[in-house]
């Protein structure tokens, strides 16, 4: 015995066993479908005092295909058996209960036009559908593209860039991020009057004094990697690329010998997986072949430089990284 009236209410809905229940008398309802169209229109209600024209142009309306192309077969299920068939033009006056038709039957609609724009499945294969691609010579014609406000841009300083330009607007981005958390400013960014993050312009460096004999030891001794150590986040250049420090000392048989840090980038933006394969030695592990990178001091930047995603396009004929 159940006493939840829920519980009754599902069972009856269950156990009905006619999904028609309570549809009108004069209800008919319909499947169509189409010779040339993989759609099928489900459960469509038609009175049974329409007539086979009034049909067609409904059919007409959701396929395209006009009435005196449309040769009509009224089937007991999709696929199942043909009970009526009627030609174009044919019966058109004749109201759909005439055919003592039952719901959940089938109106298939052969399409008989030798020009059909459904044929070849023209309305439903996208991949037949030719993509608009403009070409490089319209694009340049148009106002108020990239490409238009780039070359304004060139017009007022010769040595910009896109690259340029998207590099500074990130590091201007990470600037007002870290004085948002109250860190220290990177380099190259101060505060003004008001208190606002603003770029200042660095000094220029000073020209290396060292002679060609001296210049392995100035410009790849151990005072290039001070101040840097293992587990470090930090900041390699050129690309803006993140990443941890994993390694720091001499490796003899790479390049030009010296003082190198080893990198396990955040992205696949390197060149190794911590071995050097002129000698197949490992310094360390990265956690694939291109997500480390062996790279001279003067290009890596230590400090609060959390994950991001990298875009920059690398320069991958650098010699100050192997």
């Amino acid at each position: 015995m159940i006493n939840n009236t829920d519980l009754i209410a599902l069972q009856n809905y269950v156990t009905s066993g006619n999904e028609y229940d309570g549809v009108h008398e004069d209800t008919l309802i319909l499947d169509l479908s189409h010779s040339n169209l993989k759609q099928r229109h489900i459960e469509i209600r038609f009175d049974k005092h329409t007539t086979i024209s009034s049909l067609r142009d409904k059919i007409y309306q959701k396929t395209g295909t006009k009435p005196h192309f449309q040769h009509l077969q009224f089937k007991s299920s999709p696929n199942g058996q043909i009970l009526w068939e009627i030609a174009p033009n044919i019966d058109s006056t004749r109201m759909l209960g005439y055919y003592s038709l039952s719901h959940g039957m089938c109106c298939h609609c052969i399409d008989l036009d030798p020009n059909s724009g459904s044929a070849g499945g023209a309305y439903e294969d996208t991949s037949l559908v030719k993509r608009y691609q403009m070409s490089d010579e319209d694009y340049d014609k148009r106002k108020g593209t990239l490409r238009d406000w780039s070359r304004q841009q060139q017009a007022k300083d010769k040595n910009f860039s896109l690259a340029k330009h998207a590099k500074e607007h990130r590091e201007m981005q990470e600037a007002q991020r870290q004085a948002k958390l109250g860190l220290e400013l990177p380099k190259g960014f101060e505060y003004d009057d008001q208190g606002k993050v603003v770029r200042i312009e660095e000094d220029e460096p000073e020209p290396s004094k060292c002679d060609n004999e001296e210049k392995k030891e100035c410009e790849f001794g151990p005072e290039t990697v001070d101040g840097i150590a293992a587990d470090m986040r930090c900041e390699v250049s050129p690309g803006n690329r993140r990443g941890k420090v994993a390694f720091v000392g001499e490796i003899p048989e790479l390049g030009s010998g010296g003082y190198w840090i080893g990198v396990i980038f955040d992205e696949p933006v390197g060149k190794t997986d911590g071995t050097v394969a002129k000698s197949g030695k490992r310094y360390f592990e990265a956690s694939g072949p291109l997500y480390g990178g062996f790279v001279r001091g003067k290009n890596v930047q230590v400090g609060d430089f959390p994950e991001i995603d990298i875009f920059d396009e690398l320069d991958s004929d650098s010699d100050d990284e192997l």
